[in-house]
C-alpha cells in the first residue's frame, strides 16, 4: 500500500518527520508526495528502505544525506540535489540544478534530464548518470566514484580531481586544472555497462570517452606551479 501525504495540506517538517520515523522503522513503507510546489529540503535525512516518489518539482537540497532509500521525483530539482548522499538511489526524471550529488559518498543519482554546473563536486564515491547535458565546472576536486555523462560536458570538466572517474559520451568544452583523457578499458567498459543498466539509459559503454586526474597537483612541484 502506498502512503500519501499532501505538502498542500500538512506542513514540510511533519512530512519530513513522518519520512525519517518510517525509514528508521526498516518497514520498506512506499509514499507519495503531492503538491511540492519547489519546497527545499523535501525528503531528506531518511536512514532507511523506504520508497519516496514525489510527484513534482522541488527547491534546495531535496533528497540531501540520503541512506537506503529510493526517491523518485518526477519533475526536476533545484541546486543540491542528492548533497552527501550515502547510499539508495535517487531518480530526477527533469532537470538537476547546481551542484548535484555534492560530497556524496555512494549510491546512485540517476538524472534523466540535464545537470546544471558543478555536478559531482568533491564527489566521494557516489555515481551519478545524466542522461542530457551537463555544466561547467563538472566534478570539480572531485575524489571517488563514477560521474557518466550521455550528452555534452561544459567548461573545466574535472578541475583539480582526484580518483574519480569521468565518461563523457558527447563533446567536452574544457578539461580543468590536472584533467586528462585516459584510455578506456576493458575494466572500464564493465563499470559502464553496469551503471548504464542501472540508470535505464539508451548507451552503448564502448561510446564514451574517460578523464581522470594526470596527478600533477597531487603534491606541490614548483615545475607546475602554473596550474594551481
Amino acid at each position: 500500500m502506498t502512503n500519501t501525504l499532501d505538502l498542500a495540506k500538512t506542513e514540510l517538517r511533519e512530512v519530513n518527520t513522518t519520512l525519517q520515523a518510517a525509514a528508521k522503522g526498516k518497514a520498506n513503507e512506499a509514499y507519495e508526495l503531492t503538491n511540492p510546489r519547489g519546497a527545499h529540503a523535501v525528503a531528506v535525512g531518511l536512514d532507511g528502505p523506504i520508497s519516496v516518489t514525489i510527484n513534482g518539482s522541488t527547491g534546495y537540497y531535496c533528497a540531501g544525506m540520503n541512506k537506503e532509500a529510493t526517491i523518485t521525483v518526477k519533475g526536476s530539482t533545484g541546486p543540491g540535489v542528492a548533497e552527501n548522499m550515502m547510499s539508495g538511489v535517487v531518480t530526477i526524471e527533469g532537470d538537476a540544478s547546481q551542484y548535484a550529488g555534492a560530497t556524496g559518498h555512494g549510491g546512485l543519482l540517476n538524472i534523466k534530464g540535464n545537470a546544471s554546473s558543478r555536478c559531482g563536486i568533491s564527489m566521494k564515491g557516489i555515481d551519478i548518470v545524466v542522461h542530457g547535458n551537463i555544466g561547467h565546472m563538472c566534478a570539480f576536486m572531485a575524489q571517488k566514484g563514477n560521474l557518466v555523462v550521455l550528452g555534452d560536458a561544459g567548461d573545466a570538466l574535472g578541475d583539480s580531481l582526484y580518483e574519480a572517474r569521468l565518461f563523457v559520451r558527447g563533446s567536452v568544452k574544457s578539461l580543468g586544472a590536472d584533467c586528462v583523457e585516459k584510455e578506456l578499458r576493458p575494466e572500464h567498459i564493465e563499470i559502464l555497462k553496469d551503471l548504464l543498466e542501472k540508470a535505464g539509459a539508451d548507451a552503448k559503454p564502448e561510446e564514451f570517452k574517460r578523464y581522470g586526474s594526470s596527478r600533477k597537483l597531487y603534491n606541490f612541484n614548483i615545475d607546475h606551479a602554473g596550474e594551481y
